[in-house]
């Protein structure tokens, strides 16, 4: 595998309006997102379901995609991380019952965790990443996300160094009971194997969101090369929001959502089950 590093990175826009502090933290969380970038290479992949171990429409059918060559990061950014980027820029959560959750849950806030965030959050600080480096730093297509967990396409259920799912070994264990998996944590990212390209978690810890939009029939009419989601949204009704797809994840459905199936959530959902990483189409 290959990494993106940035060596003596160049920060293109001022972290103006806060201390020399947090500026230093700034510039070195900064760093230290992109040296994260892991390069992929691109190839043809059968998208979608094609072991046939998920049941449900989302994942249905399987599909030809062929893609270019792209950087993701190895690990989800972390609450921490989220938060320096929060007070360095002055940045507002976008759901108005964040403050309420991390009162409610405040072990799931740890500096160490999978961030907390909406979809909007989410493409905020990658794209936050990108004003400060110069680079095209976004959310990975729902394509990119699924080719680089299944370790370059390959036909494995999950995203894991063999496609094998091991309880404590190669992501965490369920909860012991049923009744605790609402008092259950995720893990701090790269506590478990990476799979073969070296990403970490991306089976059994937070569901990631990815950049399209959701549409139930999408895989029935993606474009083979490229495929970024359908072009317009499908609007919820109560909420008025745009409906985008989550991939992977979720410490507290084991059996169900560890694998890199797909689903869906409004814009600015936000729960303790949700994350994220950025990606990068070249340097």
């Amino acid at each position: 595998m290959r990494y993106l590093v940035f060596s003596s990175l160049v920060v293109t826009s001022a972290l103006s309006g806060c201390s020399l502090y947090y500026e230093s933290q700034a510039k070195d969380m900064i760093q230290r997102q992109m040296d994260a970038m892991v390069f992929v290479e691109g190839g043809e992949f059968m998208m979608g379901n094609p072991g046939g171990w998920d049941g449900s429409n989302d994942s249905w059918p399987p599909h030809k995609v062929v893609l270019d060559d792209f950087y993701i990061q190895k690990y989800e950014v972390t609450q921490g991380d989220f938060e320096l980027f929060m007070a360095v820029t002055g940045y507002e959560h976008s759901n108005s019952s964040y403050e309420s959750l991390r009162d409610h849950s405040p072990d799931r806030f740890q500096s160490s965790f999978p961030a907390v965030v909406s979809w909007k959050d989410a493409s905020d600080f990658c794209e936050w990443l990108g004003s400060q480096t110069g680079k095209a730093v976004e959310l990975p297509t729902e394509a990119q996300w699924e080719y680089a967990a299944r370790s370059g396409g390959k036909p494995f259920r999950y995203a894991t160094e063999n496609g094998d799912a091991k309880e404590g070994v190669t992501m965490a264990a369920r909860p012991s009971q049923y009744r605790r998996q609402n008092k259950s944590l995720p893990q701090p990212p790269g506590s478990y194997p990476p799979n073969l390209l070296g990403l970490y978690d991306m089976s059994g810890n937070a569901a990631e969101w990815v950049r399209d939009y959701y549409h139930a029939d999408y895989y029935e009419r993606s474009p083979v090369n490229n495929p970024k989601g359908p072009e317009s949204p499908i609007i919820e009704s109560w909420s008025n929001e745009p409906f985008r797809v989550l991939r992977g994840g979720d410490f507290r459905d084991f059996s169900g959502n560890t694998t890199v199936t797909r689903r869906k959530a409004i814009e600015r959902a936000t729960n303790e089950s949700t994350g994220f990483r950025c990606s990068l189409l070249k340097i």
